[in-house]
């Protein structure tokens, strides 16, 4: 019988501290090139292309080794509602971090727009140009880019009551990547 991991691993932690760099250097650069009619938004657009790909490339293998490796499970001083409302948060942060990329994907595929990593090196577009649709993944890709926003906000704030307030070893296993 397995038992749970009591921190998680030296992979999990890069990943997680690597997709939080990302996903905030996303959601910063995102609100800047929109909010910018400056020669500053092509460039902007130009990194936020490719760092979407390398979010998604990153959260595929952070399932994969969650899948494989697990997670501590909480401690027993976090009452079961918590550990429910931070098992759905979990879910629903592994949901955003794969659809945001995908839709911004297909949102440039069919504004008929190349989604270039590096050089010359394009993806292929995941659907036909329609400005229609475009129309459509664009709200979506906003909206959710709001929600991801204010579940990060939310997923801080509890690490920050876990290590600064309650120190019950929850923040500490991602952390340092032991509890006390």
């Amino acid at each position: 019988m397995n038992r749970p991991p009591l921190h998680f691993s030296p992979v999990q932690r890069w990943l997680h501290w690597s997709m939080a760099i990302a996903l905030l250097a996303m959601l910063f650069i995102g609100v800047i090139m929109v909010s910018t009619l400056t020669q500053a938004h092509t460039t902007l657009i130009a990194l936020h292309r490719p760092l979407g790909i390398v979010i998604l490339a990153l959260v595929l293998i952070r399932i994969i080794v969650r899948i494989g490796r697990g997670s501590p499970p909480l401690p027993d001083s976090v009452p079961p509602m918590q550990q429910t409302i931070a098992k759905a948060s979990h879910l629903l942060l592994y949901a955003l971090m794969l659809a945001m990329p995908l839709i911004g994907w297909a949102m440039v595929s069919a504004g008929g727009y190349p989604v270039t990593l590096f050089g010359a090196y394009h993806l292929p577009p995941l659907v036909s140009a329609d400005a229609r649709l475009f129309a459509v993944l664009r709200a979506m890709h906003t909206w959710l880019a709001f929600a991801l926003f204010a579940l990060v906000i939310g997923h801080l704030a509890a690490a920050l009551m876990h290590g600064l307030i309650k120190r019950d070893g929850v923040f500490s296993s991602m952390a340092r990547g032991h509890r006390r």
